[in-house]
């Protein structure tokens, strides 16, 4: 039975700006672009969360909500530093770290036996000490049997907190778990499931594979398998991604083309955060622009591009619009990475481009413990 750790940091750019500025503690801050610039909000800290501030919100609605919201622009260089002393810790533990971005990680801790005594909830509160103290921020942690689990439980008790999922708990906790907290099951596919009275893990199981992969094509056979607490998928430190993206579903169809276009900015810039989170972000050479249609039938436009813009995605948002001219429920952008001819690369999960975000896989009362 594996032992698989998920580490990620509180609100980690508003963290470090913190750290170096204590003034900014207990005060609503955030990291992003300017309102005037059309800039949108990276992260913000809980007191600006307070407000309704969130991240991808665009900065203009952000001061709105909050008046007196300090806004910094962005410093990499200072979150690549935190990140690398982060990485640093976790390597201490075990060899196989899986980074998922700047903040965050996934830690294989199986078989560790001369680490805390073989626990892996021992471990994550090590861990978790080691970088309040070392790197002087916080950091939350889920503990479970695989990936999928241990990034749901992260996020239980945030921020500054752990939660674990022991293998004789894992059938009674997806039970009871909602289902839109399986990454890629947002509001819309929610409100489709609802209908159909799904509103939780236990009950998507009464939905046969046939079912789901005709509802929902190949993200119906994750479902299928998430919705059991099934996530064979293993650590691995050294995966090269082939592509990075950034997609939504919307609430309402978006009715044209210049509604698609003012709903880039956050993408572009979601897209732009991401790909500077990465630990070895890689030269790109195609940009891509994806569009689901309210008939559910999809396009992808891509061009080459090493450095892609908001005119380049704009131009291929354009292009793959005017192939059917109706209202659009999902919009995405992103980027192909130029493969080095020997590696042994793999995509951000299964499948193509964006359907791979799905396949990627982000309360009930359980006694905390150790496994």
């Amino acid at each position: 039975m594996r032992k698989i750790i998920h580490c990620d940091c509180d609100c980690f750019y508003a963290a470090v700006e913190m750290r170096d500025a204590p003034s900014l503690r207990g005060k609503p801050l955030a990291v992003g672009g300017r309102a005037e610039a059309r800039g949108v909000i990276a992260t913000c800290n809980y007191e600006a969360r307070a407000f309704g501030v969130h991240s991808a919100m665009s900065t203009a609605r952000a001061l709105r909500l909050c008046p007196k919201l300090i806004l910094l622009p962005p410093d990499f260089r200072r979150y690549r530093e935190a990140s690398q002393q982060i990485l640093a810790i976790y390597r201490d533990y075990t060899p196989l770290v899986e980074p998922l971005s700047l903040d965050e990680a996934y830690l294989d801790v199986s078989g560790l036996g001369h680490r805390c005594q073989g626990s892996a909830t021992r471990m994550a509160e090590e861990i978790r000490a080691r970088i309040r103290a070392e790197v002087r921020i916080t950091a939350s942690a889920g503990i479970a049997p695989n990936k999928f689990l241990a990034k749901v439980a992260s996020d239980w008790n945030k921020p500054d907190g752990q939660f674990v999922v022991r293998p004789r708990d894992v059938d009674v906790f997806i039970a009871a778990l909602p289902v839109d907290r399986i990454f890629g099951v947002g509001k819309v596919t929610a409100a489709r499931l609802q209908k159909h009275g799904v509103r939780t893990c236990g009950d998507l199981r009464a939905w046969d594979l046939i079912r789901l992969t005709a509802e929902f094509g190949r993200f119906g056979t994750a479902l299928h398998q998430l919705c059991r607490g099934i996530d064979e998928r293993p650590v691995c430190p050294d995966r090269l991604r082939k592509s990075l993206s950034v997609e939504t579903t919307y609430a309402r169809d978006l009715p044209d083309l210049l509604a698609c276009r003012a709903e880039l900015p956050p993408l572009i810039a979601e897209f732009r955060r991401r790909f500077a989170g990465l630990p070895a972000p890689r030269p790109i050479h195609q940009a891509v622009v994806k569009i689901k249609f309210a008939d559910f039938t999809r396009t992808t436009a891509e061009c080459a591009s090493v450095a892609p813009d908001e005119a380049v995605w704009t131009a291929l948002l354009d292009e793959a619009w005017a192939r059917r001219e109706q209202a659009v429920r999902l919009l995405g952008v992103g980027a192909r990475f130029i493969e080095p001819e020997t590696d042994e690369n793999v995509e951000d999960g299964q499948g193509d481009l964006f359907e791979s975000q799905r396949a990627e896989f982000q309360k009930t009362e359980f006694q905390k413990t150790e496994i």
